[in-house]
């Protein structure tokens, strides 16, 4: 094809975006995608951009930093292996280029600008205008540069961004994407590149960079410490609680990295699945001339969680857990929800359904189903994508460090997550380098986040843990039975016997995944024993959970799983969210509680 044909198709490409956005009267995912730090000012980058896949990996030596535009258009925020995308191109891409035309306004002037990336599988490099800004690793966590240097408010700048994602190399966390060509078994469609809202934002440049939020529920208060960008002398912070409209709660204080702010809080409305009850904050920031320079809006619930021997308390109250599994997939976008809504959807399901909260398996899930979830008053365990590097890897291991890093600070202010799961079914405690990793990865957990309880390794082998957590998908009811309850006095059901059980809150957290394909899905389809009729179905699922329930070690359970994803169609719902099973059947399954906790 000649250069005349590639620009007319490019330009025919772009036309055919365009004319969709127009038709949509809106922009792919247009919502502010950081709803716990909020500021006005802001523009969403999403849409089409230009992209080029690089099989070759020659690119940089191409000269595509520099690229005015490619000869392809991508939908962005949606990965190019996903049907929104408007690409679906399903086998391996370990590099490819993206481009696209940023106009920063004239207004923005004396600012820093920042450009935020939701969410970008693997590792990104960005240029603007030919010259490199920064690079980061992490398909799961944000990220920001400051490209005030580099752009010029009033005027247009060229950005292109690198991706690289060598998703069989073994030194990156990739959750449940295959490792083959096509979806198999627990696996399923990759994610490649930009997969969260890409933003600009001008932020003062004695603006507030972060505030980590502290509920403390037993002396009425918030605990706030706010970060700057920098600092001037007489700068001031302005704090204020709101319920409503009413200000229940304020201070101001000379602004500092180390002053932290302390909020107390009369007749206090806590947050609960029963009653999730959000004040908001606002935070506002003052020069040394008392004028405003910076205003972020935010919330935070006053929620505690905690353990008392093997027990977990819930704002000092028993709390069993009824969670399910929860994937984050989407037939259409993949790692990417196609809408907001859709966020807010999948938990309405599973309260549909009688859960009260989700284990998030192998992804971290966007801030907006945070969001919803703090929103709708929906328990989380929030876990990594861990699958995929080697144990014994020293980069793996360091790659998989700094994006759980950034995933804790990013996500601890939400109240509706109660516990972090940075690992899934870690094999044998006899690898020193690894057991080394997770006791490291805990330790600085609980320096970032003292205030929630670690499950180190969900299931199998644990080496420091706050919770003890197991998988068991024996079928048959009476069998499962007496797996959890061996009758022998001390004894509990574990996977591998290599670390002392200490007490600690026992959670089965996946078991059933009982199999009923209604529509067929691949060839492959498949689940744990699919029963042979939905009357046999109901009854082993009831079975199985009142045999957890009525097993008095244990404080909770995960049902796999809450949707069918791809050719694992184990889910109380369809892959497309539809109807599965009697709805009325499954949440008086799912309801219940043990009497001890019914007080």
């Amino acid at each position: 094809m000649n250069k005349n044909l590639l620009k007319i198709a490019f330009a025919l490409s772009i036309i055919t975006l365009i004319s969709q956005a127009i038709y949509a009267q809106t922009i792919p995912r247009p919502e502010y995608p950081r709803p716990q730090f909020e500021r006005s000012e802001w523009r969403n980058l999403n849409g089409a951009w230009s992209y080029t896949f690089d099989f070759e990996k020659t690119g940089l030596k191409d000269g595509n930093s520099n690229s005015a535009g490619f000869n392809s258009v991508i939908n962005v925020p949606f990965c190019p292996e996903s049907k929104l995308s408007g690409i679906e191109y399903k086998d391996f891409i370990e590099e490819m280029w993206y481009q696209r035309k940023i106009e920063i306004p004239a207004a923005w002037s004396g600012q820093q600008i920042l450009i935020h990336f939701g969410g970008v599988d693997y590792q990104s490099e960005l240029y603007i205008d030919g010259k490199l800004v920064g690079d980061h690793w992490g398909g799961t966590s944000s990220f920001n540069f400051d490209i005030s240097d580099f752009v010029k408010p009033g005027g247009t700048n060229n950005v292109v961004l690198r991706v690289i994602d060598n998703r069989r190399g073994g030194k990156q966390p990739g959750g449940k994407q295959s490792f083959d060509l096509k979806s198999a078994g627990c696996d399923y469609s990759r994610t490649t590149g930009i997969w969260r809202t890409v933003w600009l934002e001008p932020v003062a440049k004695n603006g507030l960079k972060d505030c980590h939020v502290t509920a403390d529920l037993d002396n009425s208060r918030f605990i706030i410490e706010p970060q700057f960008y920098t600092l001037e002398r007489g700068m001031k912070l302005k704090v204020q609680i709101l319920d409503g409209e009413k200000v229940v709660s304020q201070k101001e204080l000379f602004a500092g990295n180390n002053n932290a702010v302390e909020l107390p809080i009369k007749k206090v409305k806590t947050w609960s699945p029963e009653s999730p009850f959000l004040y908001t904050i606002k935070y506002q920031v003052f020069d040394g001339k008392k004028t405003l320079i910076d205003e972020v809006k935010s919330y935070a619930g006053m929620r505690k969680i905690h353990i008392e021997g093997d027990r977990i308390f819930l704002n000092n109250k028993l709390l069993y857990l009824r969670f399910v599994l929860d994937q984050g997939f989407y037939p259409t976008g993949i790692w990417t929800a196609p809408t907001d809504e859709a966020l807010k959807n999948d938990i309405q399901l599973s309260q549909n359904a009688g859960f009260n909260g989700a284990r998030l398996h192998q992804k971290i899930f966007d801030e907006r189903f945070h969001y919803w979830a703090d929103k709708l008053g929906y328990l989380t365990w929030a876990e990594s994508s861990s699958g995929g590097f080697g144990a014994n890897d020293p980069e793996g291991s360091r790659n998989f460090m700094s994006e759980w890093y950034e995933i804790v600070v990013r996500d601890r202010n939400h109240p509706s997550i109660i516990a972090w799961t940075p690992f899934n079914e870690t094999g044998s405690s006899k690898n020193i380098q690894f057991g080394r990793l997770v006791n490291d990865i805990v330790n600085n957990t609980k320096n970032l986040d003292p205030t929630r309880p670690i499950n180190d390794a969900s299931g199998w082998t644990h080496h420091k843990t706050d919770i003890w957590t197991a998988h068991c998908y024996v079928q048959n009811p009476e069998e499962f039975k007496n797996y959890l309850d061996p009758k022998e006095k001390g004894k509990i059901f574990t996977n591998y016997a290599v670390q002392k059980f200490k007490n600690q809150p026992y959670v089965l957290d996946e078991y059933g995944g009982i199999g009923w394909v209604s529509k067929s899905l691949s060839e492959s389809s498949w689940g744990y024993s699919q029963p042979k009729s939905l009357e046999e179905l109901y009854d082993r699922l009831g079975k199985l959970t009142d045999a957890i329930l009525t097993t008095k070690y244990i404080s909770g359970y995960c049902y796999t799983q809450l949707t069918d994803v791809e050719q694992e169609q184990n889910g109380i719902y369809n892959y497309d969210r539809s109807l599965k099973f009697d709805m009325t059947k499954i949440k008086a399954i799912f309801s219940k509680v043990p009497a001890a906790y019914q007080k």
